[in-house]
């Protein structure tokens, strides 16, 4: 059965100070791509749509990132995000991202939602997790 669950996608601007010496997006800089698309929308369009409270703690406890092809300094790169897994208080979003329209990185983060007064993991609200759902393949 083909997945039908709808993707986030954004649009991510590759920095100059992205670059190694090589030319390409280092390694390490792909992980803040997908950070700021992540933020995108889970801070930004979940906000938007009643899911405030992600933008008060969500930890990243688990990356995993396969490199495809080279990304270049020039046009933004697309990362469409789903959601692979939703458990009570964690969520594995899955990543795919494509630089000139060609398949240069995918990806996975299990997120953790996160009390930041107390220090601790909680679980997903009502609202965060409706909005999860809605992306859960």
């Amino acid at each position: 059965m083909p997945d039908t669950a709808p993707r986030y996608s954004t649009q991510v601007r590759v920095r100059w100070s992205d670059l190694d010496a090589f030319g390409h997006v280092n390694n390490a800089r792909t992980l803040t791509l997908l950070e700021e698309a992540r933020v995108d929308w889970l801070f930004t369009e979940a906000a938007r749509r009643g899911a405030a409270r992600l933008t008060e703690g969500v930890v990243v406890a688990k990356v995993e990132v396969h490199y495809r092809r080279p990304i270049g300094f020039g046009a933004p790169v697309t990362v469409s995000m789903g959601v692979v897994e939703l458990r009570a208080g964690s969520t594995v979003i899955d990543y795919v991202v494509l630089a000139d329209g060609e398949l240069a990185v995918t990806a996975t983060t299990q997120l953790v939602p996160f009390d930041l007064p107390t220090g601790r993991p909680r679980r997903w609200d009502d609202a965060e997790r409706a909005f999860l759902t809605e992306f859960l393949a």
